[in-house]
């Protein structure tokens, strides 16, 4: 009887930096495979319960050629509308228990987009008292990426607290800054693109 080679029936797993099953373990039901959970974690942030301004953000991840990456899973945390996280290290106060805190959204597998429903949050201190301007923390895994890179997001419409806000000082290059800012689309939608390399390269942190 003939032996069968190992080698000859079982192919390489397919490569992807951020794993080759981090939307069937992360996003099951995106991925097609139902009864996992009722909803995939983060798919929703919010109810009618829910405190504050309804706000939508829209975008798409784009690499050095321009290319939007359609595998891209964005992640995003962010304070209530009263400046306080849903966390049980939160010692400020208590946060609105409506309010989830934390978003997760692969891109469209055909467009890229991806797409939050939330809330506006509030402003939060930063570690010496000062108030950062409001914001919501971005981290993006895809195809090329070894590490999660670090963002974060803020709105337009806050031009004192942007330009007091601590970490937006921190940038060094101002001319960087507004790639940290999103753009209003008109009632409570915004667009907010990230870019991994090229001259309007979105900031990312050291986290």
């Amino acid at each position: 009887m003939r032996r069968t080679n190992l080698t000859d029936s079982l192919k390489e797993t397919p490569s992807q930096t951020a794993g080759p099953y981090v939307h069937i373990g992360l996003t099951p039901n995106f991925a097609g495979i139902a009864g996992v959970y009722p909803h995939d974690l983060g798919s929703r942030m919010i109810s009618d319960r829910t405190r504050g301004e309804r706000v939508v953000i829209e975008g798409q991840v784009i690499d050095g050629s321009g290319s939007v990456l359609r595998d891209a899973l964005v992640e995003i945390w962010q304070a209530d509308a009263a400046g306080l996280y849903p966390s049980p290290n939160e010692t400020r106060g208590s946060a609105d228990p409506a309010f989830a805190g934390f978003g997760r959204c692969p891109s469209d597998q055909e467009s890229g987009a991806f797409r939050f429903e939330t809330i506006r949050p509030g402003p939060v201190p930063w570690p010496d008292g000062r108030m950062q301007a409001p914001h919501i923390q971005f981290w993006v895994v895809a195809r090329g990426i070894n590490i999660g890179l670090h963002t974060r997001m803020y709105f337009p419409e806050d031009e004192a607290a942007l330009a007091a806000d601590p970490v937006l000082n921190l940038v060094e290059h101002a001319v960087r800054r507004p790639t940290l800012v999103a753009q209003s689309l008109g009632g409570g939608r915004y667009r907010f693109d990230i870019r991994l390399q090229g001259a309007d390269e979105t900031v990312f942190f050291d986290i």
